[in-house]
């Protein structure tokens, strides 16, 4: 029987049309017809490749259909927790101290020692000697009026600050001219003092006339009542403070005896504050 080995129908293979052909007769072998041989043989190779596909499509099903594993509804537990560390160790004692105890015992701070000052030698400072120049010139002053009257404050290469009161300061001033060669005046400050309740003014002298004093700054200074600032005036002996000792005035709030103009020449003249060099002047609005 020649047979198609697939179902017109529905494309399967047919199970009696195998079973047919398994056994082929040898009349048909040995008479030349291998149609049905070959026949079968081609049947034979879609039998394995259809049921090779259906095993698999078998074996693809049956994996996907197994059902996952349900994860555990023990809680996990840290490998350095308590229980694992008391199972592992059998001994609640011998367990792990926490990060912050370990922290804070490594950080404790230690005692003070106390300062190494046995032993150590106590530096004092020396002052530098006064220049032979500046030395002279100062014992020229001592000896004029005396160490009462003329404070020496310092006495450095090239600088001499000396401290009179108000009252000896024109004098002063005149024998720095006449005598020293100190002959006039390069600037005029002040300096607030409120905790001593005074105003420190100084003056810059320098001279013209000697070569030797060409580098030379001798500061002559006093101390008034910041209260009641008042100080003579020594225009008469330099007449080149004409304007410092004007703008000391507005700025410290001086009054120069004996000045001919103690008036403002850089803040305005309806100026109602306080003098605006002073310490306890403040800008209003801030």
């Amino acid at each position: 029987m020649n047979q198609n080995p697939a179902d017109n129908r529905g494309g399967r293979i047919s199970e009696n049309y195998e079973l047919s052909l398994s056994l082929p007769s040898s009349s048909s072998i040995n008479s030349g017809h291998n149609t049905q041989f070959c026949t079968y043989s081609s049947s034979q190779s879609v039998r394995s490749l259809f049921s090779s596909s259906h095993s698999s499509s078998q074996e693809g099903s049956s994996s996907s259909s197994e059902t996952p594993e349900k994860p555990s509804d023990k809680p996990l537990s840290h490998p350095n927790s308590k229980d694992d560390l008391t199972k592992r160790s059998g001994d609640p004692s011998t367990q792990a101290k926490p990060a912050a105890d370990v922290a804070s015992s490594s950080i404790a701070p230690k005692s003070p020692s106390p300062p190494a000052t046995a032993g150590k030698p106590t530096i004092t400072k020396k002052e530098p000697e006064t220049p032979a120049f500046e030395k002279e010139l100062i014992s020229k002053l001592t000896s004029r009026f005396g160490e009462d009257k003329i404070k020496v404050i310092y006495a450095r290469p090239l600088r001499i600050k000396i401290g009179v009161s108000p009252s000896d300061i024109i004098e002063v001033a005149s024998f720095l001219r006449e005598a020293l060669s100190f002959d006039h005046a390069e600037a005029v400050a002040g300096t607030d003092y409120p905790k001593d309740n005074q105003i420190e003014l100084l003056y810059h002298l320098g001279s013209y006339s000697r070569d030797d004093l060409a580098g030379h700054i001798f500061l002559l200074s006093t101390r008034i009542n910041r209260n009641d600032a008042r100080s003579p005036s020594l225009i008469n002996v330099f007449k080149s403070v004409e304007f410092h000792e004007r703008e000391t005035f507005e700025m410290l709030g001086v009054y120069f005896e004996g000045h001919p103009r103690n008036e403002r020449f850089l803040l305005p003249e309806d100026w109602a504050d306080i003098p605006p060099l002073r310490r306890d002047f403040r800008i209003k609005g801030r």
